[in-house]
């Protein structure tokens, strides 16, 4: 009896050194409770039958009544569409579940002489243009499809421009464009979204490569929690960090 006591303290010892030999670290927590874990965007296979890539960003940003043969400052920010770009093929694309999604851009003019324009063609090249004042402020701006507009159809991908025009001429100031595509939302995926918090639905559409609706939650979290750190995580994710700290400036609406 005594030998058993001795070999279940000697076990017991030994156990008890290897537990404290092992580094165990708890990841911080962020404001809202919840494990700060890096935000990953798993972007969606690219369709292989597109032609044009589209573009993401302008090459440079003049104001109107800028000479177009002056010289930028490097310093200065492109207009560009917060959306991702596959560094591969550069194309423009990001998918949505949404019959009316919002498309986000940042716009750096500071001149109020200037208007835009968002163009939505379907694969038939069908197009419906869309009008909108821009407010003269440099920031991100939100474009959602108006209510009243054509559903965007499941399984279909659209084709979008955003021109901006200086008013007195009527020439395009800059221009982006790229392809959006609603997928159907998968009821799994469903389920764990009416169960998640805000935080937790931004990363639940990232980690499905729905960028639409991971960019709008993110962005929404950023105007009702300052401590949240969803949207920057995400730009940041597609390389778009650079604009995480722009303001938003809540304009524009579209109309036929």
């Amino acid at each position: 009896m005594k030998l058993s006591m001795q070999k279940i303290q000697i076990f017991l010892a030994v156990s008890l050194t290897l537990l404290s030999s092992i580094d165990v670290q708890a990841q911080p927590a962020n404001p809202n409770g919840q494990l700060n874990q890096s935000l990953i965007f798993a972007a969606p296979p690219p369709p292989k039958d597109i032609g044009e890539p589209g573009k993401r960003g302008e090459a440079g940003s003049r104001g109107c009544g800028q000479d177009i043969n002056k010289p930028l400052i490097p310093s200065q920010k492109r207009f560009t569409a917060l959306v991702p770009v596959y560094s591969n093929s550069e194309l423009v694309f990001g998918t949505t579940i949404r019959e009316h999604p919002s498309f986000l851009f940042y716009i750096p003019y500071s001149s109020d002489f200037a208007s835009g324009e968002f163009v939505l063609e379907d694969e038939a090249q069908n197009q419906t243009i869309y009008k909108t004042s821009l407010t003269g402020t440099p920031g991100v701006v939100s474009l959602p499809l108006p209510s009243i507009a054509t559903p965007l159809e499941i399984g279909k991908r659209y084709r979008w421009y955003f021109n901006i025009y200086c008013n007195k001429d009527k020439q395009i100031l800059a221009n982006v464009e790229g392809y959006v595509k609603r997928e159907q939302l998968k009821p799994a995926l469903k389920t764990q979204l009416e169960k998640a918090t805000p935080s937790q639905q931004v990363n639940l559409y990232a980690a499905n490569g729905i960028w639409y609706e991971a960019l709008s939650a993110a962005s929404e979290l950023r105007r009702t929690n300052s401590q949240d750190t969803s949207w920057t995580a995400l730009l940041k994710a597609v390389g778009l960090n650079d604009f995480a700290t722009e303001p938003k400036v809540e304009c524009c609406n579209l109309e036929n």
